[in-house]
């Protein structure tokens, strides 16, 4: 398990974003020009810091969903009302997260790991929940596939930390086939009407 976790995993996440990207690359330029046309200039990608193996900090990539329209003060709209209709379907397919193979291939990012969540609950964790930052972050974990959004915080880094404890080949290809079967079946995905992912984590929940 321990030369899976830190050489195999590596090696295997890299070639297999690399032809993943190349086989999917005429469905990324499609969705970066409908995107860039359907946001009205505010671009095809979003991208954002988060803190990664270590909790060293990167910039991890999506497909931006959303417009930057303002209010006559400068504030920006409500997400309901600049989440673009392409948008939308691309969150309920998960076609948001490709951009974040570039991640992967950079070493940012595994292609099975925890999710990055943002810098701002670094402070909130215990020293328990610190432990999901002993490996690279995934696109998808064991937490997406047993439940997403429909589980607490508490139950979400609990899966994420009993990961990083039995990493392995064969955990890894389970991940994929149950994320293709929640992407297919639009499992704890995306809530029509609803385009926060959960509740902010506040240390407690």
């Amino acid at each position: 398990m321990e030369i899976y976790k830190h050489f195999f995993k590596r090696t295997l996440d890299f070639t297999l974003s690399l032809i993943g990207l190349i086989i999917i690359s005429p469905v990324f330029l499609a969705l970066m020009v409908i995107l860039s046309i359907a946001n009205k200039g505010a671009g095809a990608f979003f991208t954002q810091e988060r803190p990664g193996r270590n909790e060293e900090i990167f910039r991890v990539i999506k497909f931006k969903t959303m417009t930057d329209e303002r209010d006559k003060e400068g504030n920006l709209l409500a997400d309901a009302v600049r989440l673009t209709k392409i948008g939308k379907f691309v969150r309920s397919t998960s076609l948001d997260e490709i951009p974040q193979l570039l991640n992967v291939l950079k070493g940012d990012m595994a292609l099975i790991g925890p999710r990055p969540l943002v810098i701002q609950y670094l402070p909130l964790y215990s020293e328990t929940q610190k432990r999901r930052h002993e490996i690279r972050p995934g696109i998808t974990g064991w937490a997406q596939v047993n439940g997403r959004n429909s589980i607490s915080w508490k139950q979400k880094f609990e899966y994420d930390v009993w990961y990083v404890e039995h990493v392995s080949l064969l955990l890894d290809i389970k991940i994929i086939l149950k994320t293709i079967y929640n992407v297919f079946h639009r499992e704890g995905i995306y809530r029509d009407g609803d385009i926060s992912s959960m509740e902010a984590f506040n240390g407690e929940n």
